[in-house]
């Protein structure tokens, strides 16, 4: 992997920027110049092959190319839906596949990490991979003492690779900016870069994931498995049966979609405050729906390899700057905005516009509950990318401070996945439990 080269990155971030319309028009004019076919049908057909290139150029790539991939899969839903579709199913297939190491290769990990008699741990060991995703794979198993296990085998030489390629898209950010209007994408990439270390550790993880899985152990709604087993670049954990999130998205009944996106944004929000961490992965591939006692729907979550460190649980800011903002509060608003960072101190911006533009953005939470769609995400997305807009010229000036990059990835993500759901959720309940200062003050 850390030998491609660049020519490999560079044509997926021209495939990524696709989706966007950069290269529909002319796809389009193609379309009209070919004859026997009509535009349309000529257009479908070019993107569909895109979409297939997209999908086999960053799956092989695996490190952090692979990882835009899974950001792109979460956030198709704001792409306009002529482009939409035919890179939908592509990119979905990146939350929980990529071309998987060789069963000898596996085998080689496991008794360099494990020991040679690494096979006297389990009874059973399947080669093939149950998943892969950005730097391993997992394979299901059975562990020495009948448990069912998952195997999280890193990749060698996975932080080598994905350090590379963050370094490569880092160098592309200007192509990428209009997927995050007002945000700048080399801090978001210099901030991935740093935790990579942390995603490479295994012992992190798994601390991680032990903390979740205490702090939800009684939770009716959200289960965690146990970690069983932690080595150097080996990770054993309690197999998680259940329906993909991603197969709920595709085919799941309305009950089953509302319910996991409730479930996902009680999550999202009781995290930090029961365990201090923020789980900063979201993409659909993370979570299942499993059904427990009584037919009582929960949701299973995996993959703590990224985590925020919250130790106060949410920013209070966060939560005073939304409160205010529905109380049409401009002047407080901006004022605690500013003290935060999120104004440049040179610049001045007029409080009731920043208002304007972000009372669009906290539409879901104005009401007890909010239905989630691709079309109001494309509204919100077409509004800020607009140069043409006045959202769009001041969420230039708006600054992103680094301590709330991850929060923000992670709180974006969620909508795009509950979004794709088409989930009604009742979110401003969630918040008046878990957000602190979100609650006017007594």
């Amino acid at each position: 992997m850390s030998d491609l080269p660049r020519k490999a990155v560079t044509r997926t971030v021209k495939l990524a920027a696709l989706p966007l319309g950069i290269a529909g028009r002319a796809t389009w004019g193609l379309g009209k110049r070919i004859g026997g076919k009509s535009a349309e049908i000529v257009a479908r057909e070019i993107q569909q092959r895109t979409a297939e290139q997209l999908f086999r150029t960053l799956g092989e790539l695996k490190g952090g190319a692979m990882k835009l991939g899974q950001a792109l899969s979460v956030f198709e839903s704001a792409l306009p839906e002529e482009f939409a579709g035919p890179y939908r199913a592509a990119l979905t297939r990146l939350q929980e596949a990529a071309p998987p190491l060789p069963a000898q290769t596996v085998h080689q990990v496991l008794a360099e990490r494990l020991g040679s008699d690494w096979r006297d741990l389990f009874e059973e060991f399947e080669d093939k991979p149950a998943a892969a995703a950005s730097i391993g794979q997992v394979h299901k198993a059975v562990w020495h003492d009948g448990r069912q296990v998952a195997v999280k085998v890193q990749y060698p030489g996975a932080g080598e690779a994905l350090v590379s390629d963050l370094r490569q898209l880092s160098r592309f950010a200007g192509l990428l900016g209009p997927l995050v209007p007002g945000m700048e994408l080399k801090p978001l990439i210099q901030e991935m870069r740093d935790r990579v270390v942390e995603e490479l550790d295994y012992e992190l993880e798994a601390e991680a994931q032990r903390t979740h899985a205490d702090a939800f152990g009684d939770d009716p709604d959200v289960v965690v498995p146990d970690v069983v087993h932690q080595g150097d670049q080996v990770l054993v954990t309690e197999w998680l049966d259940g329906t993909p999130l991603s197969e709920v998205i595709a085919d799941g009944t309305q009950e089953e979609r509302d319910r996991a996106g409730q479930l996902l944004a009680r999550f999202l929000f009781t995290g930090p405050a029961r365990t201090g961490l923020l789980h900063a992965d979201p993409h659909p591939g993370n979570f299942r729906l499993l059904t427990g006692p009584e037919g009582r729907i929960r949701l299973g979550v995996l993959d703590f390899g990224t985590v925020d460190r919250l130790p106060g649980g949410w920013p209070k800011a966060i939560g005073t700057s939304l409160r205010m903002t529905l109380e049409d509060d401009a002047e407080g608003m901006y004022g605690h905005l500013s003290a935060e960072g999120f104004v440049k101190e040179s610049i001045e911006l007029d409080p009731r516009a920043m208002l304007d533009y972000l009372k669009p953005i906290i539409e879901p939470i104005e009401a007890e509950e909010f239905t989630f769609t691709r079309s109001w995400l494309r509204g919100q997305a077409s509004r800020l990318a607009d140069p043409r807009s006045p959202a769009h010229q001041l969420g230039r000036q708006i600054n992103l401070p680094p301590a709330y990059l991850l929060i923000h990835r992670v709180t974006l993500s969620t909508i795009g996945v509950l979004c794709q759901l088409g989930a009604t959720v009742r979110l401003r309940g969630e918040l008046e439990a878990w957000l602190p200062g979100f609650v006017p003050p007594e």
